[in-house]
């Protein structure tokens, strides 16, 4: 009986730590090579549901490959740490960190 009730504590700590965002949207801001990277996540039942490019400075076609690849495995794995586009490096990065300020915001 101990063991199961442990076990159901550790599973309920492993499920609340992945959806630990309050419901709603949030922009956030990171470098990119050429300029700041605006973003708004929405997140919905405590995950993050979507990731929007609001604006930004860098190329367009260096973005436009990069922010699509790295928006989708953001919401797959509910996180933003997530691996650079190859060739977009500091789009990546400021991808991310726009992100991480975003989510920042929902905790």
């Amino acid at each position: 009986m101990k063991k199961l009730l442990m076990f159901l504590a550790l599973a309920a700590l492993a499920t609340g730590a992945s959806a630990a965002y309050k419901d709603g949207t949030y922009d956030g801001t990171g470098q990119g090579k050429e300029g700041p990277i605006n973003v708004s996540v929405t997140v919905k039942g405590g995950k993050i549901a979507d990731v929007k490019l609001v604006k930004h400075g860098d190329t367009e076609m260096i973005i436009g490959g990069a922010f699509p690849e790295i928006a989708k495995e953001i919401v797959a794995k509910n996180s933003a740490d997530v691996a650079d586009v190859a060739g977009a490096t500091l789009s990546s990065a400021g991808i991310k960190a726009a992100v991480k300020q975003a989510l920042d915001k929902a905790k």
